[in-house]
């Protein structure tokens, strides 16, 4: 019998990692994709075999079009499927509009945002050899709303849930679901590179209405239930698990 297969990127830690786990105990086998963190994708690795499923371990900087293409002819080789894709991986620099020069914005949207559409054309090739798949990329609410140093990021998350709505439509057509998922402030090793983090973390512990910040358990219960065959009929949305936040002013 041949299993399942998901690529999850960024997946040496937090969201990623975490999603890896689960989608292992739900009987897929996993491919690891990372881009620094060799050591946390080794760690992700033992974990997923420890439950009984294979893990791929791929390096690859998903902003860049060959490294994607090189990753997605690995997976083939060794698996010769995919059925599910969660474009989990960002980066970004995060400086005030004035002080944002050419490479940041370069940088920040080709990781954030040229990476759906590339991966998702490598995903959707091997997806219809056996019948669909599902697709699920993670954003942030600075898509959506003012976040101080956030520009260039909440502008590659505003671009990939754009994105997100062409590829369901597009996609469709090949039995692929694709959607994405909105989180609020997560305390996550990502967090840690935010200049503002204990203000984001303060702010949502405080004024939050469900009475507590989000964990990563939150949003991988989300992407769970987009994977799942219960959410069939939800196309191209972008869910939002903040706690209520974003219903502010």
């Amino acid at each position: 019998m041949t299993h399942k297969v998901a690529l999850i990127t960024g997946s040496s830690r937090g969201i990623g990692k975490a999603t890896a786990l689960r989608l292992a105990e739900a009987g897929y086998d996993i491919v690891i994709n990372y881009a620094r963190s060799k050591k946390g994708a080794i760690e992700t690795a033992e974990q997923v075999e420890a439950l009984g499923r294979k893990a791929l371990i791929i390096k690859a900087n998903v902003g860049d079009v060959d490294k994607i293409k090189d990753m997605f002819a690995q997976i083939e080789q060794e698996f010769g499927r995919l059925d599910i894709f969660v474009n989990n991986a960002a980066s970004g620099v995060q400086r005030p509009i004035m002080e944002l020069e050419e490479s940041h914005w370069d940088w920040t949207l080709n990781i954030n945002s040229k990476a759906l559409l590339f991966c998702g054309q490598e995903a959707a090739k091997l997806m219809e050899k056996n019948g669909g798949g599902k697709i699920v990329s993670i954003s942030s609410l600075g898509s959506i709303r003012y976040l101080k140093n956030y520009t260039v990021v909440g502008v590659s998350k505003a671009a990939l849930e754009a994105l997100t709505r062409y590829l369901a439509i597009e996609l469709a057509p090949k039995n692929i679901v694709v959607n994405a998922v909105s989180g609020g402030a997560v305390d996550t090793e990502a967090l840690k590179h935010f200049p503002n983090r204990e203000e984001l973390l303060q702010e949502a512990k405080e004024k939050t209405p469900a009475g507590r910040m989000v964990e990563i358990e939150d949003m991988v219960n989300t992407v769970m239930f987009l994977l799942s065959d219960d959410s069939s009929m939800i196309r191209g949305q972008t869910i939002i698990v903040d706690g209520g936040i974003s219903l502010l002013v």
